[in-house]
């Protein structure tokens, strides 16, 4: 059996969810990359009197020296290897690990840290009964109205009128205008769709209202379930993950503001607040939203849900095809939890 190039010295619990796992790299081991990691200098590589790229061998190696070789060899060879070294030490880690070499010399093995922010110890509630008692009860749905049906056709006349009636060069009437709204005939609602009549149209359009507010009632029935369970999970918070989840929410706040046509430091200026300020009104959700995340990755664990496979392949395509420059690895990761999180909401929806 082949010796493996890395060794795991030893892990140690840190506090705040940390974990650090010592580890080393055989020296012979690292020879493979010393090359590798040359051609990456060379590459890049510009002195006085030579292109970039073609600085002779023997001056880079001279300028270069053989520590710092070493030292980029060895970073080459820790980033291969902590996948594996993560993996073998059982570790069910949250974001990116944090990598420091602790000792580095030439003809001994290269030793360094990894630290890890781990899913922490969480004590859970008995989600299941949680789950069947909240099922049990009347899904609570608000009838459709006459009102509610003639308030969605009014702004269906509108919107058609807005998109149809142009003036000469061809820009849209301002919401200042005066529009003459199109009758609600059996002649204009064939126009819409696959409709018989008024009264087919109305009659679909109240059915469609009604299965958005059945739709919104199981989103509020959602929400409670996960409120209820967050509330009774026990469990130490990382910082990581309270930071990461704060982090979500300023870039939200910050699109929000931005489709608002404002800068969002003219936003704070108006009213008279600062990011720290933001923060502190936010990290109450924060703790709250990086609650939920552990909650429903450890039912996915204790029921071992798992992605639809298929699904989560195609969703990691669309989102690689739309943002090119993505790490497929993080894009991968960022539809698995989604996937996942869904699975299990369905999964305690489900229970009766």
């Amino acid at each position: 059996m082949q010796a493996k190039p890395y060794k795991i010295l030893g892990t140690k619990k840190l506090p705040d969810s940390l974990l650090e796992i010592r580890a080393s790299v055989a020296a012979e081991a690292l020879e493979p990359f010393k090359e590798k990691a040359f051609r990456k200098i060379k590459d890049a590589a510009e002195l006085p009197g030579f292109r970039k790229g073609n600085v002779p061998d023997s001056i880079l190696r001279e300028k270069i020296g053989e520590l710092g070789l070493l030292e980029e060899a060895a970073d080459e060879a820790i980033h291969e290897f902590t996948p594996e070294i993560v993996l073998e030490a059982k570790a069910n880690f949250l974001g990116r690990p944090e990598i420091r070499v602790t000792k580095i010399a030439p003809g001994t093995p290269v030793e360094f840290s990894i630290t890890l922010t781990v899913m922490p110890e969480a004590k859970l509630p008995d989600y299941k009964k949680i789950a069947k008692k909240e099922n049990a009860k009347k899904l609570e749905i608000e009838a459709v109205t006459d009102k509610q049906v003639d308030d969605t056709i009014e702004e269906i006349r509108r919107m058609y009128a807005n998109q149809n009636h142009s003036h000469k060069d061809g820009e849209k009437h301002s919401a200042d205008e005066k529009q003459e709204l199109p009758e609600i005939t059996d002649a204009f609602v064939k126009k819409l769709g696959d409709f018989k009549d008024v009264a087919d149209f109305r009659m679909k359009l109240k059915d469609n209202i009604a299965k958005e507010k059945e739709m919104r009632a199981k989103d509020r029935r959602r929400g409670e379930i996960l409120e209820k369970l967050v509330a009774e999970t026990k469990a130490d918070m990382p910082a990581m993950l309270i930071e990461s989840e704060l982090a979500k929410m300023e870039g939200q706040f910050k699109a929000d503001i931005a489709r608002m046509g404002l800068q969002p430091e003219e936003y704070l200026k108006h009213i008279k607040k600062s990011w720290d300020d933001l923060k502190k009104e936010w990290r109450p959700d924060a703790e709250k939203r990086a609650k939920t995340e552990i909650l429903l990755q450890k039912i996915a664990i204790a029921e071992k849900i798992e992605p639809n496979k298929e699904e989560m392949e195609r969703e990691v395509k669309h989102l690689m095809e739309t943002y090119k420059d993505a790490s497929e690895d993080r894009v991968r990761a960022y539809v698995e939890m989604i996937l996942v999180n869904e699975a299990v909401i369905k999964f305690l929806e489900e229970i009766r």
